[in-house]
């Protein structure tokens, strides 16, 4: 019964890799890892910049308006980079890992 049940389900991606020659694969693998090292780096500096602000006592607004706007951009970025596939997905991801490392390390240096 469940017998060639993958020849029924669809591709997860909308982009065939099969038919692209392997550069455009290796273009398109460094732009969604680089778009996720900027998506990183803007995330994890405004999510020290709002804790700045929450024990500085900074507006609340204004923090909690950046806190949603800090999720909205990281997940529909996200989201529309797993439209494009798992590869895509993975490495933007791991550009936001690579991001958070770093950021991480020189609030580490800074901070006493």
């Amino acid at each position: 019964m469940l017998v060639r049940l993958e020849m029924d389900e669809e591709r997860m991606s909308f982009l065939s890799f099969d038919s692209l020659p392997s550069w455009m694969i290796f273009l398109s693998s460094a732009a969604h890892l680089t778009a996720g090292i900027v998506l990183g780096f803007l995330y994890f500096r405004s999510l020290w910049w709002n804790t700045c602000r929450f024990t500085g006592g900074g507006r609340v607004t204004t923090t909690i308006a950046l806190m949603i706007g800090r999720y909205a951009l990281l997940g529909g970025l996200l989201t529309l980079a797993s439209l494009e596939g798992a590869l895509p997905l993975l490495m933007m991801a791991l550009g936001v890992l690579i991001a958070r490392s770093v950021v991480v390390r020189r609030v580490r240096e800074a901070a006493p």
